[in-house]
């Protein structure tokens, strides 16, 4: 684990743990963003490591309330997990195979700060997510479920 990873459990107020690194280390890479504590712990088993569901969810829950990763709930009733430091950007998600992109648009980020001024609001923070169906299902690329 890069020190990097050790530091940014400290700074949290987190003790280094064996877990706590191995699951940082899963969600740093680009491949598992919008990730779910399964599918985290179907990637744990991969590698042969010995680290429980439960221990999974314990380990996102504090590195949610840690300021670590921010938790996402989406349609379907699953939470998915992202680092936090990424830059402000909004979601996109397909209802069909469950795909999110994530997506920036000037224009509408403009467009909500003016809703809120109209209205005698100061945001201090907001999130948009979009719903939509890949328009060929059959061809859906992120499709894993194989629908048609």
């Amino acid at each position: 684990m890069s020190s990097n990873g050790e530091l940014q459990l400290k700074k949290a107020g987190l003790k280094v743990t064996s877990p706590r690194v191995k699951i940082l280390e899963i969600l740093k890479n680009p491949d598992n963003q919008h990730i779910s504590a399964e599918d985290v712990y179907k990637i744990l088993l991969e590698k042969n490591e010995e680290i429980g569901l439960a221990t999974v969810y314990r380990v996102l829950n504090q590195f949610d309330d840690a300021g670590i990763v921010t938790r996402h709930h989406f349609e379907g009733g699953r939470s998915v997990f992202e680092l936090s430091a990424k830059d402000h950007h909004d979601h996109l998600v397909c209802l069909n195979c469950g795909h999110v992109f994530e997506f920036e648009d000037d224009l509408i980020e403009q467009r909500q700060l003016k809703v809120a001024a109209e209205n005698n609001i100061k945001l201090t923070n907001h999130s948009l997510y979009l719903y939509g169906e890949c328009k060929n299902v059959g061809s859906c690329e992120h499709n894993v479920n194989g629908d048609d």
